[in-house]
């Protein structure tokens, strides 16, 4: 089993959520880490009958356990009324809870108990490259993702498994919790949104090619966000003295679910396509790093309404990333970065992160880093 690299609490001496997308691998780490807690598996259909019909029966089980003792309590969210117990427990028992989920929107929008600040929030993400170490391979990334199941396949396997993933989600996530009306029209949109992976957000585009409203469309990227599947990048407008776009990215949280859902066929170097999945990737490596690092930097994009931009921005200017599956970068690769230089003369590191071989840096100062050079310095804490 790989070493994952989320940070939680070893002995685990507070309460805390772990959230993250399905089939990331929290069960797993849960269990290998905490192998003497209580574990109770909400997917388990006797286990989550029982307390949706009686969620009392926690607080009886967990009666003459001591303080300190520590509850696993997964897919969370089936159950939100268990919280209750939970914030009981903790209080009165002195007791501490993993509390493991995909979705805290359930818990969200049926005004559940999130336990008032007694849990800290720990989010899990797929694979990255430092966990996978040495035979981390960029192509078969590409193409399979960063779920573990995954990206540890055969090619053949992967996709058959890229496409169970999606129809679970549906029929598992989304109809059973109840989160769309139109489980078709949402299906749709999985697919229109997929397209549109690592560009702004144009609702009204979306909508069109779905066939519902641009507030329904609004509505269902909510509903990616809240069950993990993605992430909106926010644009960087601090001090802008030109005028810059204001509109959101889009990013799945995985890209082998983007090329299933956007029926693309195998990704090789050179091509479009392979471009816009290593900057998901690299999105995906520093959403990661951020969290479990625990530095929290803010990750954003910049982009003038001329249509110069520089794919990600750390910080508040710590350090400007773009990103270029090109064998060998010329001067048009690094016309956002020298431009963000102009606008933003503090930044301290510019980057651009390609497929040439060969790491260099300029007479201006951008830094050309291959992509494996540049993921090992990010997880060593040296990109900022």
């Amino acid at each position: 089993m790989l070493s994952r690299f989320v940070p939680l609490p070893e002995p685990p001496d507070h309460s805390f959520f772990l959230w993250g997308p399905r089939q990331i691998g929290k069960s797993s780490v849960l269990r290998v880490r905490y192998p003497g807690a209580h574990y109770r598996d909400l997917l388990i259909t006797e286990v989550y009958l029982r307390y949706l019909q009686h969620p009392g029966l926690l607080r009886e089980e967990m009666a003459s356990a001591r303080p300190g003792r520590f509850i696993i309590l997964d897919e969370i969210q089936k159950v939100p009324a268990l919280l209750d117990e939970v914030h009981w427990l903790i209080e009165n028992r002195g007791l501490h809870f993993g509390l493991c989920g995909s979705s805290a929107r359930k818990v969200r929008r049926g005004h559940a108990n999130l336990l008032g600040g007694r849990a800290v929030r720990y989010e899990m993400f797929g694979l990255v490259a430092a966990e996978i170490g040495a035979g981390f391979d960029l192509t078969r990334a590409l193409n399979r993702g960063n779920l573990p199941k995954h990206y540890l396949s055969q090619a053949d396997q992967a996709k058959r498994l890229q496409r169970a993933y999606i129809q679970d989600y549906l029929t598992q996530e989304v109809a059973a919790e109840g989160l769309v009306r139109n489980l078709p029209a949402f299906s749709d949109f999985l697919r229109a949104a997929a397209l549109s992976d690592a560009e702004m957000v144009n609702y009204t585009n979306v909508a069109r090619d779905c066939g519902v409203s641009a507030p329904s469309v609004r509505e269902y990227f909510q509903i990616l966000v809240d069950t993990l599947l993605g992430r909106f990048l926010q644009p960087y407008t601090r001090r802008a003295k030109r005028r810059t776009v204001q509109a959101p990215k889009f990013y799945f949280s995985s890209v082998g679910v983007v090329n299933a859902l956007a029926r693309r066929g195998d990704l090789e170097p050179g091509g479009e396509l392979f471009g816009k999945a290593l900057e998901n990737w690299i999105c995906h490596e520093l959403t990661a790093w951020q969290h479990y690092s625990e530095r929290f930097y803010e990750l954003s994009y910049w982009r003038l309404s001329s249509g110069q931009e520089v794919d990600f921005v750390i910080g508040d200017a710590q350090s400007a990333i773009e990103v270029k599956a090109a064998m060998r970068v010329d001067h048009h690769d690094l016309k956002g970065l020298r431009q963000f230089k102009t606008e933003y003369p503090e930044v301290q590191r510019r980057i651009l992160v390609s497929l040439d071989p060969i790491a260099r840096r300029t007479e201006d100062g951008v830094e050309l880093l291959p992509v494996g050079d540049f993921l090992a310095e990010l997880w060593k804490g040296e990109v900022v």
